[in-house]
């Protein structure tokens, strides 16, 4: 079932959802009972993750600065953005992420243990390589969130999640990462060959076969696997990946509202897969006064983002960078139209019900990205480049003319070469960010390039290899803002940043930070789950 949204042209309150006490074995519906496979089929609609992390990684990312005491923020969106324990209960709060992924892992048991007790039937293949898979992506979004990055040297010793495998069998053990990515790995392996569409009514919202090789393409990007990754990400791409690239040359002429309706458009190749979630993330993007505080303001745009100089251009004018002339907002919130809020009224004469964001978490230039990235990472930095410039041939114009001091300049997208972008971050006039910049300096202080600590694997400083992973890390950055996936790579390269605070001394996010594993709801530690340790 697909929900429809009406949108807000206010600010309105989202209710928070209800809960249990016991996160790890609430039974998902009353459907229990059932030996028709059309059951199966149904209870899957209820499997799929309903709460996002964006809104938290988001805030913990270096994506987000503070415009200053005089803006007003939320409790949690503070608790986030100072990497303190959120202790609310709001959609977008640890809490309700917990609950939910533990919830639809639960359904997804639910519907594994009904196909074996119906004999496993060859007909409902399709259905038990769905439920695996949403299984499995719960699970990686809860590590993802509750867990440090994969770090093969350490997976032993860094706690992993509670993996719950059969419905209404309480699991309070963590274990290690190293036995949760081996669970992950063994749902995608088993669900992989029996991929099917053939039962999926609204393939976009449900693991179509794109979709799920993309997410495994990420997960084993995560994973150190790039062989797989390469395999994985080539399935969902196609042989030629410009067929499911955005064409975002045809949007550029739209406004906002207009923009975000077409880059979300179920219609566009490059959106793989829809889950919509209970959020108020789009109030940040949207710069509502309630949030203002801790946003992407004009700083990050300039400096880190949008507009800092790259190969394909710089600023709002003489960029062939096509979001560079698609922000909006103020100062203290600059956004790319990507993300906004849509409500779901639940009594419209008390002006109440669900706040909701339509996700998109996987999207065909991501997942190039992920290829570019393994690419690059095993070596073949070839390859990894001719990724890079499909990217470029989405998110770039051809050329792109400007005016300045009354003249018009007519700029070229550059084809990527592997000396043009050794050159690029070889230039003496750039340099690594500092983990501190200078907030009176940002132009000789601020810097795309950022100094990787790898987790867990090697890039040597200098090399052709991080010149890509720069440039592949800058183009994921602003492919997927707002997604959380910035905060992920920053757990993966161990890049230290800080945050500055108002009136404080600025707080330092360093690499292999443990404050990088979220902690767990006081609920679940109350429960008998062991909670991440902290340095202090």
């Amino acid at each position: 079932m697909i929900r429809k949204y009406i949108i807000l042209p206010f600010i309105a309150l989202g209710i928070c959802l209800t809960s249990c006490n016991d996160f790890l074995d609430k039974l998902p519906d009353d459907r229990a009972e059932m030996n028709a496979q059309d059951k199966v089929t149904q209870l899957l609609v209820s499997a799929y993750i309903e709460h996002s992390p964006n809104f938290l990684f988001h805030m913990s990312s270096d994506d987000v600065d503070d415009n200053g005491k005089e803006y007003r923020a939320q409790l949690n969106q503070e608790q986030m953005y100072r990497w303190q324990t959120v202790e609310g209960r709001s959609n977008d709060d640890p809490r309700s992420l917990w609950q939910d992924y533990y919830e639809k892992a639960s359904t997804a048991n639910l519907a594994l243990a009904t196909i074996e007790d119906m004999g496993n039937p060859e007909s409902l293949s399709g259905e038990r390589a769905e439920a695996l898979l949403c299984r499995a992506y719960a699970m990686f979004v809860c590590a993802n969130t509750f867990c440090m990055a994969y770090d093969p040297t350490k997976a032993e010793e860094y706690m992993g999640i509670p993996y719950p495998k059969k419905p209404n069998v309480s699991v309070k053990e963590r274990g290690t990462l190293k036995e949760t990515y081996e669970n992950i790995a063994a749902d995608i392996e088993a669900a992989m060959p029996n991929l099917s569409e053939e039962h999926l009514k609204v393939p976009k919202y449900h693991w179509n076969k794109k979709a799920a090789n993309a997410f495994a393409a990420r997960f084993y990007l995560y994973y150190h696997d790039y062989d797989k990754v390469i395999k994985y990400a080539t399935a969902a791409l196609g042989s030629n990946p410009t067929d499911n690239l955005r064409d975002l040359a045809s949007l550029s002429t739209l406004g906002a509202t207009d923009f975000f309706h077409a880059y979300k458009n179920s219609t566009v190749n490059a959106n793989f897969i829809f889950m919509p979630a209970y959020s108020i993330c789009g109030r940040t993007t949207s710069g509502s006064s309630l949030y203002l505080r801790f946003c992407h303001n004009s700083t990050m745009a300039n400096y880190e983002t949008f507009w800092p100089r790259m190969p394909w251009g710089s600023g709002s004018s003489a960029n062939t960078l096509w979001p560079s002339h698609k922000l909006y907002g103020s100062t203290q919130a600059v956004r790319f139209p990507i993300q906004q809020e849509e409500f779901e009224y639940t009594d419209k004469l008390g002006n109440s019900g669900y706040a909701h964001i339509l996700d998109v978490p996987f999207q065909a230039e991501e997942t190039l990205l992920c290829r570019a990235e393994a690419y690059a990472l095993k070596g073949d930095q070839e390859k990894a480049v001719e990724d890079m410039n499909y990217w470029m041939s989405s998110f770039c114009a051809p050329t792109y003319t400007y005016t300045s001091g009354g003249k018009s300049y007519r700029i070229t997208r550059p084809t990527l070469t592997q000396q043009m972008i050794d050159e690029f971050y070889n230039d003496t006039t750039k340099h690594y960010a500092p983990v501190i910049p200078d907030q009176n300096e940002m132009e000789l202080t601020r810097s795309v390039i950022k100094r990787l600590h790898p987790q867990g694997f090697t890039v040597k400083e200098g090399t052709s290899m991080e010149h890509n992973i720069q440039m592949i890390l800058q183009m994921r950055r602003i492919t997927m803002i707002y997604h959380g996936i910035r905060f992920q790579d920053l757990k993966r390269y161990g890049i230290e940043f800080c945050h500055f605070i108002d009136g404080e001394d600025p707080i330092v996010f360093k690499a292999g930070d443990l404050r990088g594993a979220i902690q767990i709801p006081d609920d679940v530690i109350n429960d008998g789950v062991k909670p991440n340790p902290r340095d202090n």
